[in-house]
């Protein structure tokens, strides 16, 4: 795997941790962290060993959005040179989106501005219950773009609208009722509740899951109504005259454990 400068790479079983490791700043991004988390998380998927991959800061932060750096040079960029840059950032998102492995952020301290865009591509996303997050681009004339499809998907149009127009900071517990986050705790509580999550996970079937993703983000944003009928109907058709879930239906009607748990045993 690449060295990177921005971020490290922990594996541990089945799951890989990329670890935000800028904290001097707060873990805030540039063009060089955009990059290497979009490798990581190309490089990491197609490692047929892991199943889950999980995102997550080192120091006070997870990530305080935008190096300022960063930010004061691209302000001198044209539109052209904007633009690059910023597909860039929306490919990341997207590469987090679109990964075929259980993907999860841990976030503490501080999620803002595009920081919301690294946890919202997440499939799960855990937050001790003080973090502060914020979608905070209005306050500098700015708008959350790139991580606005990500968001809208969380949280809906309108609690959308409610935190995108406002920039209003918020914690763990709102961003939960808002959909934000799927769990908020406290500090001592967040890693338990994290590794429990993480052992119901692994008892899925690993393809299956992966094929469940492809069935939701399918369904969620290439097929009409009429076209998920036979996509469907293929999908369950496939898994049940895979390996796995061969395996799997014998397992249950034998009443045994399939074989994949003998793997985390």
């Amino acid at each position: 795997m690449s060295k990177y400068s921005t971020i490290e790479i922990e594996k541990e079983f089945q799951i890989a941790t990329i670890w935000l490791n800028r904290p001097e700043i707060h873990n805030a991004f540039n063009e060089t962290m955009i990059s290497e988390i979009t490798d990581a998380f190309k490089t990491l998927d197609a490692d047929e060993k892991l199943r889950i991959i999980v995102i997550r800061g080192k120091g006070k932060s997870f990530c305080a959005g935008a190096d300022l750096k960063w930010m004061r040079d691209v302000a001198n960029y044209s539109y052209e040179e904007n633009y690059n840059e910023s597909f860039k950032l929306s490919l990341c998102f997207n590469t987090i989106y679109s990964s075929q492995k259980i993907t999860i952020a841990i976030v503490h301290g501080a999620a803002i501005g595009g920081a919301n865009g690294l946890l919202a591509a997440c499939d799960f996303v855990y937050a001790e219950a003080d973090t502060v997050f914020s979608l905070s681009e209005v306050k500098i004339g700015l708008i959350p773009a790139c991580i606005g499809p990500y968001i809208i998907k969380r949280v809906g149009e309108f609690s959308a609208k409610e935190f995108m127009l406002s920039g209003v900071r918020f914690n763990g517990d709102i961003a939960e009722s808002k959909g934000l986050i799927n769990k908020s705790l406290e500090k001592e509580m967040l890693e338990d509740y994290y590794r429990n999550s993480i052992e119901l996970l692994l008892k899925s079937g690993p393809k299956a899951v992966s094929l469940c993703k492809e069935l939701i983000h399918s369904i969620c944003n290439e097929l009409t109504h009429n076209e998920s009928l036979e996509y469907t109907a293929k999908m369950i058709a496939r898994i049940r005259s895979s390996e796995e879930g061969q395996e799997g239906m014998s397992a249950f009607l034998e009443k045994r454990s399939p074989d994949w748990l003998s793997e985390i045993d």
